[in-house]
């Protein structure tokens, strides 16, 4: 019986190292990816095949001229999207329904940004984040038609 309390002991410790070191993890990650430019809580529709549902909880930066999301609840040190600003453009604005309502953090609004090639995604943040993206969208340099 002289074995049961060390192994008790050293399968506690184990445990107590599995739980703490991924959630240590996640406050460096915050921390890290705030330094390198403003983070703003940014909800992502990832998939929109049921209405309502496919909401990811994520934080999302400027970089120079991509906007990066990253999920909150991963231990990945890259966006799990990158969104380049010349080639998406904002679509339409609206509040959540009800039932997105209840998955999104509180006083969010959708934005649907549209690449050039045809493909969609919304987006949901604050009325300030999304005043920031708007005004980032606006900003970018023109583009020059090919041929010119």
């Amino acid at each position: 019986m002289d074995w049961l309390l060390p192994l008790t002991e050293t399968i506690a410790i184990i445990l107590a190292i599995a739980v703490v070191l991924p959630l240590a993890w996640l406050f460096i990650r915050r921390r890290w990816l705030s330094r390198r430019g403003g983070l703003f809580d940014c909800c992502l529709r990832l998939y929109d095949e049921t209405p309502g549902a496919g909401w990811v909880l994520g934080v999302a930066r400027y970089k120079g001229e991509h906007l990066q999301w990253f999920r909150t609840f991963s231990l990945a040190m890259r966006p799990r999207k990158v969104f380049d600003r010349s080639t998406v453009s904002a679509g339409a604005q609206r509040e959540p329904d009800p039932g997105e309502a209840a998955l999104l953090m509180n006083d969010m609004r959708i934005i649907e940004l549209r690449r050039v090639d045809g493909r969609a995604w919304e987006l949901s943040m604050g009325v300030e984040s999304m005043t920031g993206l708007l005004s980032w969208l606006d900003a970018a340099p023109p583009v020059e038609a090919p041929g010119l």
